[in-house]
């Protein structure tokens, strides 16, 4: 039979068998791991020089967007000024003379159509003043 220190030495034996064993299978699985996680960053940096080339092309015909936008807005600013301009001469040069030329043609009209017919051409009356100053019953 063992003694109890060749039990002891079996027994620490064993445990370290057994510890190394799971070590060897953690240190295993960790290896195969880091492989993998390897591959994986290898792709992703194959794959990211074509997506920032990508990203960059984009970028490039989107500032040229916005410049074309910008130029068409400045166009779209001077046009919006030519207009304006073009309005301040128009009434300055339509409507001043139209203004007299109506307020000619309605004294014409008047002058024309009489005093005393003004009810005639669709003027409203005014009320006329009473006789007495205006007070009910005269002065006191």
């Amino acid at each position: 039979m063992l003694t109890g220190g060749q039990l002891a030495g079996l027994i620490v034996a064993v445990f370290w068998a057994v510890l190394v064993s799971f070590l060897a299978y953690t240190l295993l699985r960790l290896a195969r791991l880091l492989r993998d996680a390897g591959e994986v960053v290898h792709e992703i940096a194959e794959q990211a020089g074509p997506l920032l080339d990508d990203m960059n092309r984009t970028v490039r015909r989107a500032n040229e967007q916005l410049g074309r936008t910008d130029v068409i807005t400045k166009q779209a600013a001077g046009i919006t000024q030519n207009v304006s301009a073009v309005t301040t001469v128009m009434t300055s040069v339509v409507g001043g003379p139209l203004v007299k030329a109506a307020a000619f043609s309605y004294g014409v009209r008047k002058a024309l159509g009489g005093r005393g017919d003004s009810a005639a051409d669709g003027a409203p009356q005014l009320p006329r003043p009473r006789e007495g100053g205006g007070r009910k019953g005269g002065r006191r």
